[in-house]
């Protein structure tokens, strides 16, 4: 049993290379088709308790033409679904060496956002998809999962036939949806459909578009509130009034993401402020709260917009 090495790389290094490399195809999975435990993974060792540092063994070479996982440490809640963030602390090693590709502090300062989602590898999807927030697992990552044909790169020090040794903490699992109660909206503002996934349609009304800021609470949920400097992870979608037509979509994009309200369009901030997680609002931003006069690839200037966000968690 040789006991895996401590180099060091970077966080932003490796999570660069996490989504650099992804595939498409991987949000669609599901938990039928999730890695499960095989006896590549089952030959990982590790001690200690969650959220603190493993140490981490296994037999080098360690090879693997599939993706596998082993559960350490139990979790709870609801298993894991395709398209949805959570934060983890992890650990990642070269299957064939032991050598650490990178080791996660594991002191509450620094967790991955990591989205179950085509934007991520492959492998890292399958390993953990369906597990469940508290869990610690160990993943074995096949080449075809990890970093392809071209291994990972000179920095991640990969070969093309190395596989990836994974050891991860979920610590926090953020909604998949907003899962609030139905609430009635006032007239005037758009609708909004939803589709079996979650996922909005937005009917923009006709006629003139308001001159002040609207907004409606779609669903309200029951989780802590946004504030001014919170992180908020949510899924959002905007609409330009005016030409009826989309300019974003994260649901489309593949995940959802991560913002500070006081670092975006003074509109969309306004409506964040004070709404609590698990909640979906729709917002009608005139442009002296949007862009204004500025030009931008997808939104005209003097452009009022509007979005539907589901806020899926704060930190």
């Amino acid at each position: 049993m040789r006991k895996a090495s401590a180099l060091i790389v970077t966080a932003g290094l490796v999570m660069t290379a996490l989504t650099a490399c992804a595939v498409p195809g991987t949000a669609g999975t599901s938990c039928e088709t999730a890695a499960t435990s095989g006896a590549a993974s089952a030959l990982i060792s590790t001690s200690g308790d969650f959220g603190s540092a493993p140490d981490v063994s296994f037999p080098t070479p360690l090879k693997s033409s599939t993706t596998q996982r082993t559960q350490i440490i139990e979790g709870s809640g609801e298993k894991l679904e395709a398209g949805q963030m959570i934060s983890a602390f992890m650990t990642m090693y070269n299957g064939t060496t032991g050598a650490a590709i990178q080791q996660a502090p594991f002191d509450g300062s620094v967790a991955f956002p990591i989205a179950l989602a085509d934007t991520t590898l492959p492998g890292i999807v399958a390993g953990l998809l369906c597990a469940r927030e508290g869990e610690r697992i160990a993943v074995v990552i096949s080449p075809d999962d990890g970093f392809g044909p071209a291994g990972g790169s000179e920095q991640l020090q990969l070969g093309t036939t190395d596989a990836v040794v994974v050891v991860v903490d979920i610590v926090k699992a953020y909604l998949p949806r907003a899962d609030g109660a139905n609430q009635i909206v006032a007239n005037g503002l758009p609708s909004v459909v939803l589709d079996e996934n979650g996922v909005p349609g937005i009917v923009v009304p006709n006629g003139d578009a308001p001159t002040t800021l609207e907004m409606g609470v779609l669903k309200q949920g029951a989780g802590d509130k946004v504030k001014e400097g919170s992180t908020v992870t949510v899924n959002l979608a905007g609409v330009l009034w005016k030409e009826k037509t989309s300019f974003v979509s994260t649901w489309t994009n593949g995940s959802p993401v991560q913002m500070v309200p006081n670092a975006v369009i003074p509109g969309l901030a306004t409506a964040l402020i004070g709404q609590t997680v698990g909640s979906q609002i729709v917002a009608v931003i005139p442009p002296d709260q949007a862009y204004g006069d500025a030009v931008d690839a997808t939104i005209p200037a003097g452009s009022t917009l509007v979005f539907v966000v589901d806020i899926l968690g704060v930190d």
